[in-house]
């Protein structure tokens, strides 16, 4: 398969890892969490989350979906929804969600670093439409720089998730804690798709744009000849 082919190929790929990293940050279903289930034909209360906003859900539990021991849900039972947004940066609060004392540093560590990770996705493409829009060298020194930022964004995906992973493990674990059950969302699945192909498409595109190795053992990469990406 010749150079160019693959180039636009792992490019593409980029371009699904960001759609995914993107849809994670922006939605709120990084984690459900649902409470114990203690008598049949009431209304109970499941939970959502992602890294900027809490959703309750009041889901009313017949004897079809009842089962003794079990929490409260699915969450895609019907129930009226009430969202609201973390105060991540507001100094001196003490906030409590979810009737306990939230773990506010994870969710603000989590935060913060999922936008680095769009801050290198944006740069990663803007390197990548410099590439497409240059000639020459220009063309071939713009990909490696690209390739860097897009496994830096996928990188920063990873401590995301797993800070996110650190919060929910913890919050469960309290003693304080209402909730019995738990599972990682649609959104969690997203950035985790997300930081494979960001992470390996763009350690794939920085070793592309490298120059053409030595054909022969006694050659140097500086006497083999420039292969340039058309």
């Amino acid at each position: 398969m010749h150079k160019r082919t693959k180039i636009k190929i792992a490019i593409f790929v980029l371009l699904v890892g960001m759609a995914c990293m993107f849809t994670a940050v922006v939605t709120d279903h990084w984690a459900v969490l649902s409470p114990k289930v203690e008598k049949v034909n009431e209304t109970c209360e499941a939970a959502h989350f992602g890294l900027w906003r809490l959703c309750k859900k009041y889901i009313y539990i017949s004897s079809e979906y009842y089962d003794e021991g079990h929490g409260c849900g699915p969450i895609s039972l019907p129930g009226d929804e009430n969202c609201t947004y973390f105060r991540h940066f507001t100094p001196g609060q003490d906030a409590e969600i979810f009737e306990y004392k939230t773990q506010k540093e994870y969710n603000i560590s989590a935060a913060a670093i999922s936008i680095f990770s769009l801050a290198f996705m944006i740069l990663g493409s803007l390197c990548v439409v410099g590439s497409c829009t240059g000639t020459g060298k220009k063309r071939d020194y713009l990909l490696k720089p690209a390739g860097m930022f897009f496994a830096f964004a996928g990188l920063c995906a990873f401590i995301s998730l797993e800070v996110m992973r650190q919060s929910v493990k913890r919050m469960i674990e309290s003693e304080e804690t209402i909730w019995i059950e738990y599972y990682y969302g649609w959104s969690f699945a997203c950035a985790c798709t997300g930081f494979v192909l960001l992470f390996l498409c763009g350690i794939a595109l920085l070793f592309l744009s490298m120059p053409q190795m030595p054909r022969n053992p006694w050659e140097t990469c500086m006497d083999a000849e420039p292969e340039q990406v058309e």
